[in-house]
């Protein structure tokens, strides 16, 4: 396969009539002022396609349902009460097409990729499937029908509280020890041969409230490679309820008691001190930001200043998927340290273009996140790319050196006329190749699931 962009972003910046050749998914060269071709791809404007680092795809079936505010305080808690019992009613015939239509709407807007924290292993009683690996299967035939790149982190949930609780209501589906868990994932990484070549499986104890930093020490040992996610710090109510029972707050208690690398992803990481903001940079692991989510639920903002002063790096993520949009969560992350701070372009250090540092750094960190080598425009890395149309009646009045500032403040996802992941071209003109069959299913099956909601 050979792409023709009249501009691409490759390591060296904007290159002017690039041509790019993919083969087995990868990039293998890279032409500068080259020409076109017959039978190349032809596109406008070519970037590196970002990661989606945090996703639970069965809460797009429930977007719009949980803003109705009931009598008391609304919290995350609230909306969690209300996600066990939509919950109740999911069963693996909706949990394919679900995931199907949420990854489709994902490439559709720039995300080539997407890392699943999938929890939900069991039927809604507990009781196992026959199969254990079946929701993982079904969450890995959806990402095949819809060709996006997969990092699968299955999810070790074992408590329902900091201080050891068993797990009740709807967490039962959620349940697993350490011996359940390590079967579930070697059954989804055979299960992982048949997708697609760049398809991963990590790991992912859901907190310091659903596991514990024994039972993550003891599931480390057991998968030595692979990306490490873990919810952290999303609320204020999780960080006191771990201080008093632990000690010490969320991230300051596991960078005392975990290996945490370059392999880790810390998801919202909301409610830090500056001592662990620093600290938690200097892991080299990545902070996978969510901000429409985050937003949603009422959780905080981020400490990205001090956090991008220290090094760190981060990753977007969509989260309760909520809604789907690339360009709205970097604006989202950057205008919430605006509100905070009451100052303008604040996740920039010195001087530059802000959208071009949202963009490269959640190129960047995404990639690192998901285990792929991707985020970049070089030979060697998986062609995961995304193409927009700088003439775009919100991009076109803008110089190449404004572009990104254009994509991440002004324009609509709507921009995206063309997508890869590792080098199969997902979206055409704007639509998915699948688009009609996907979307179709996802209708069946939010007919069926929502019948008596």
């Amino acid at each position: 396969m050979k792409i023709f962009a009249q501009r691409a972003y490759c390591k060296e910046g904007w290159n002017q009539n690039v041509r790019i050749t993919i083969e087995a998914g990868k990039i293998v060269q890279i032409a500068l002022n080259s020409s076109a071709k017959d039978g190349d791809i032809r596109v406008d404007t070519l970037m590196p396609a970002l990661a989606n680092v945090h996703s639970h795809s069965f809460q797009r079936a429930m977007a719009g349902m949980t803003e109705y505010r009931a009598k008391g305080r609304e919290s995350f808690w609230t909306w969690r009460d209300l996600m066990y019992r939509f919950l109740h009613r999911l069963t693996p015939d909706h949990i394919a097409p679900i995931a199907a239509q949420t990854f489709m709407e994902m490439q559709k807007v720039g995300y080539a990729s997407v890392g699943e924290f999938h929890y939900i292993h069991n039927q809604p009683d507990g009781a196992r499937y026959a199969n254990p690996a079946e929701l993982s299967e079904q969450i890995m035939a959806a990402a095949k029908t819809a060709g996006i790149g997969l990092t699968h982190l299955p999810v070790l949930y074992s408590y329902g509280g900091v201080d050891g609780r068993a797990l009740t209501g709807g967490q039962l589906r959620f349940a697993n020890d350490l011996g359940a868990f390590s079967d579930l994932v070697s059954r989804c990484k055979t299960a992982a041969k048949d997708v697609h070549d760049d398809t991963i499986v990590g790991i992912a104890p859901h907190s310091l409230r659903g596991s514990s930093t024994a039972d993550i020490a003891e599931i480390l040992s057991m998968h030595k490679d692979g990306p490490v996610h873990i919810h952290i710090a999303e609320q204020v109510k999780e960080v006191e309820d771990i201080k008093a029972a632990l000690g010490a707050r969320p991230v300051e208690h596991l960078l005392d008691h975990a290996p945490v690398d370059a392999r880790w992803c810390m998801i919202h990481a909301t409610h830090l001190t500056e001592a662990e903001t620093t600290a938690f940079a200097k892991s080299g692991a990545v902070a996978g930001l969510c901000p429409i989510t985050e937003a949603n639920l009422g959780d905080g903002i981020f400490n990205g200043p001090t956090f991008l002063q220290a090094g760190g790096a981060f990753g977007l993520g969509s989260d309760s998927n909520v809604n789907i949009s690339l360009t709205e969560e970097l604006r989202m992350l950057e205008y919430s340290q605006r509100l905070r701070d009451r100052e303008r372009n604040v996740l920039v250090e010195g001087e530059g273009s802000t959208g071009k540092t949202l963009y490269l750094g959640a190129a960047k960190g995404g990639a690192q996140a998901l285990g792929r080598t991707a985020g970049r425009i070089e030979t060697g890395a998986l062609a995961d790319l995304v193409a927009i149309n700088s003439q775009d009646p919100t991009l076109c009045a803008l110089r190449e050196d404004q572009l990104f500032d254009g994509l991440v403040f002004a324009a609509k996802d709507t921009v995206v006329t063309d997508l890869w992941s590792a080098g199969r071209h997902q979206v055409q003109a704007g639509r998915h190749t699948a688009e009609e069959k996907i979307t179709t299913a996802y209708r069946a099956a939010i007919s069926d699931l929502t019948s008596d909601i």
